[in-house]
């Protein structure tokens, strides 16, 4: 029997995706984490892995819609520098 591939939505083009292409933004008590392994505990929300996800992600304030709480602009900028810092 073919194993199932767990699907995911992104939070900002609202498209299914294997889970394991995107990358999983994590509210724990500390606060709100990029989530590399995928195994923290706390409620969860997926994006792209693309730069235009990752802006629309902060000009749209779209974690605060989906943990219905207020995100500080400086989650918004560390999620930018580490994916943008990856990639330069």
């Amino acid at each position: 029997m073919e194993k199932k591939i767990p699907m995911r939505m992104c939070i900002a083009c609202r498209q299914m995706k294997p889970k394991k292409d995107l990358i999983r933004i994590v509210k724990t008590e500390n606060g709100i984490v990029l989530d590399s392994s995928g195994r923290l505990n706390g409620r969860g929300a997926y994006i792209c892995p693309d730069g235009e996800c990752i802006k629309k992600l902060k000009k749209s304030r779209l974690i605060n819609k989906a943990f219905s709480c207020e995100v500080p602009e400086s989650v918004y900028d560390k999620i930018e520098e580490d994916f943008f810092g990856k990639e330069k």
